[in-house]
């Protein structure tokens, strides 16, 4: 059966409504809150199937600039791939996936993606490889605690919160010049509103906003959002207790007591085509950019 490809991005509604039940149906996802707030942009662009008005296949595009040693580069990521279970096993996906690689691939420099460990073989078929990811963490001892700085929980239902986000959102720097994400304001709302919303704190002396929990001793630190230059020692120092042990890190760090692990199990699977441009060693994608 033949159904049709429509493209469905900020200015298109007609079909939003139905992709965003297809992702609640799939992924236990709602997109309303980051789309009535306005962070739906030109970055994101769906391609889908639809039968009779109704998505029943989609896949996402995210339009990212990625810092690579210092330089900026035009990426695409792939995200939001998924199908209704009563059209699978025709192909959807696929198509979908030749339709933007077709439309994409001479644009940018290169494509990427994450998978979950359901579809590793699916991606190889599209010339996209597997890059093995590694976990950033730093021992306690490591960094000098700052008990002193204020550090206030945001919430999203607050209107002066929320531009705060915005704020920062559209003005960040890239966590890092050795691998970081530039004008990736969209994504990282999505993150804010619907992924962490209880997870986000705002460091007034730094100027920065921080995602990070503790748990036994661990300190989880998903991501920094600063306008300006990071000094990490001065804010993890800030957000560590007397329990902590070791920070996670969730982004790269060029840190001299930073430990590197090759993380071997992960439901989030780097693929990269045309990896020409990704000149990474031990490379970990901010945590806050996976589409």
């Amino acid at each position: 059966m033949s159904y049709q490809l429509v493209i469905i991005d900020q200015a298109q509604q007609t079909y939003r409504e139905s992709f965003n039940e297809l992702a609640k149906l799939i992924f236990d996802l709602d997109f309303q809150p980051w789309y009535k707030e306005g962070c739906w942009g030109e970055q994101y662009t769906c391609y889908a199937y639809i039968d009779e008005e109704r998505v029943i296949a989609n896949t996402s595009v995210s339009k990212m600039t990625v810092i690579i040693h210092g330089q900026a580069h035009q990426a695409i990521q792939i995200g939001t791939v998924m199908t209704h279970p009563d059209y699978r096993h025709q192909g959807l996906a696929r198509q979908l996936m030749e339709h933007i690689l077709t439309a994409y691939q001479t644009t940018c420099d290169f494509i990427y993606l994450f998978a979950n460990e359901t579809v590793l073989d699916f991606y190889p078929k599209f010339g996209f490889t597997r890059v093995t990811e590694y976990q950033y963490s730093l021992p306690a001892h490591a960094i000098s605690p700052q008990p002193h700085t204020k550090v206030r929980k945001l919430s999203i239902d607050n209107e002066e919160d929320r531009q705060l986000m915005r704020h920062f959102a559209n003005h960040r720097v890239a966590i890092s010049q050795t691998l970081g994400i530039q004008n990736g304001d969209g994504l990282l709302m999505f993150y804010f509103l619907l992924v962490m919303p209880d997870v986000i704190y705002y460091i007034e002396e730094y100027e920065c906003i921080v995602l990070f929990a503790e748990e036994d001793g661990v300190l989880a630190l998903f991501d920094i959002i600063s306008t300006s230059e990071i000094v990490l020692e001065k804010i993890i120092g800030t957000l560590m207790t007397d329990e902590t042990t070791k920070i996670m890190l969730h982004f790269m760090s060029s840190h001299p007591e930073a430990v590197k692990e090759r993380i071997e199990h992960n439901d989030d699977v780097l693929f990269i085509q045309q990896q020409a441009h990704f000149n990474v060693t031990y490379p970990l994608f901010p945590f806050t950019s996976h589409a």
